[in-house]
């Protein structure tokens, strides 16, 4: 099977699971129907490649091609998951084309001295049980066990209840002898449109967090009341989601108000309670920081007017990641002076650079310049100059 044919099938196979027939878009949880059927074609892709799988206690899994030495290893790969209602690339793109780059390094008669993985990380979202990337930061030790299983989704199922976990305080051991991992991605904006280019490097992670706002107030009538004696948490959320987008505009970072929780919820009842998250990200920590402060004051001043209170609480940060500046320039250098630019998104790649293993990240043109939604795309053609790059990429790894 040529390596056209074999991309395509493989995307043939995946396009259907889990799409909404309503929006087209992609509904793909962790644990849940559609995410389990992506982790059994991910095993079924393995067994007809012959490669062997590994699965950590958290779910995360690795493909592996090539003898086990105890050798340094390399890893490639991303995730199966989705965001709700999102696009059929983010993730799965980049765990497709490691099995086609894996196809075409065999094609070629590439012999490993190091082992390679094929991995597809999981939750890495967050959209389940709202901790992005918590599969690779519980496979590196970013985010303990401890801490993970109680975590709960919207239903109130806690994760500790979905999955065992370690029966033990080993966690996982699924990257032991990892020394390098490449991650490709549809690009999740324009900067390759603007370029004219089919693939780029991203050389950095721009600093993001997601900060929960618990906004109370006073439940009470909507008709009755009049308006100047209400305490109504509902304004309060509504001038800081403007606050948001007016500093971010100003500072020229990303502020997004784009889930809320309302209670009593009802259509004829001032609110009492009001829970919103923020997804803030900046060009470095420092314009992070200022930027949460910010809105974070805003917020308090309207509290005051209102007569409700604010409460804000840091659930994630993650600092700028710095790709490995060699393994930038290498890759580079391999692929012919493709552009290099930093993301905005976060992704599995910058954890295990934070946990010290040299990563690089490949991506994707992405025509429409839209992600985590369902017009986000890519062009056949696109993703297979992406698999050539990667397959480049591993050939110069595995032989090393």
């Amino acid at each position: 099977m040529t390596q056209v044919a074999d991309f395509e099938q493989m995307w043939r196979d995946l396009a259907p699971v889990g799409r909404s027939a309503s929006s087209g878009g992609y509904f793909r949880q962790p644990w849940h129907a559609a995410e389990l059927e992506l982790r059994a074609w991910f095993r079924e892709a393995a067994a007809a490649r012959g490669l062997e799988v590994d699965e950590d206690p958290f779910g995360n899994l690795v493909a592996w091609w090539g003898p086990d030495t105890g050798a340094e290893k390399v890893l490639t790969g991303s995730h199966l998951d989705s965001v709700l209602d999102g696009g059929a690339y983010d993730g799965p793109l980049g765990v497709v084309s490691s099995f086609a780059a894996l196809d075409l390094l065999r094609e070629r008669g590439v012999v490993p001295t190091r082992r390679l993985g094929l991995a597809a990380f999981v939750e890495e979202e967050g959209s389940r049980f709202g901790r992005a990337c918590l599969g690779s930061r519980l496979a590196v030790g970013a985010t303990t066990w401890e801490a993970a299983r109680e975590l709960t989704d919207r239903d109130g199922v806690r994760l500790g209840d979905v999955i065992e976990g370690p029966t033990d305080d080993a966690g996982s051991t699924l990257l032991e002898g990892v020394v390098t991992y490449v991650e490709l991605h549809v690009e999740q904006g324009r900067g390759l449109i603007d370029l004219d280019a089919p693939v780029g490097v991203h050389d950095a992670i721009w600093p993001h967090g997601r900060y929960r706002y618990d906004i109370a107030g006073r439940a009470d009538h909507a008709g009755t009341t009049r308006m100047e004696d209400r305490a109504d948490p509902m304004l309060t959320y509504a001038m800081t989601a403007l606050a948001a987008n007016k500093q971010a505009r100003l500072s020229g970072q990303r502020a997004t108000f784009g889930r809320i929780d309302v209670r009593p919820n009802g259509t004829n009842a001032v609110p009492s309670h009001v829970t919103a998250w923020l997804d803030a990200r900046a060009e470095s920590d420092a314009a992070l920081a200022a930027l949460v402060a910010a809105i974070e004051k805003q917020a308090g001043d309207r509290a005051e007017r209102d007569g409700t209170r604010v409460a804000v609480t840091a659930e994630s940060v993650s600092g700028e990641v710095a790709f490995d500046a060699a393994l930038r320039d290498s890759l580079v250098q391999r692929l012919g002076g493709v552009p290099v630019l930093p993301t905005q998104a976060g992704h599995d790649a910058g954890i295990l650079q934070d946990a010290g293993i040299p990563t690089a990240m490949l991506f994707v043109r992405n025509p429409s310049g839209v992600s985590h939604s369902p017009y986000e795309s890519a062009e056949t053609a696109d993703c297979l100059a992406g698999v050539e790059a990667l397959a480049t990429t591993l050939t110069g790894l595995v032989e090393a």
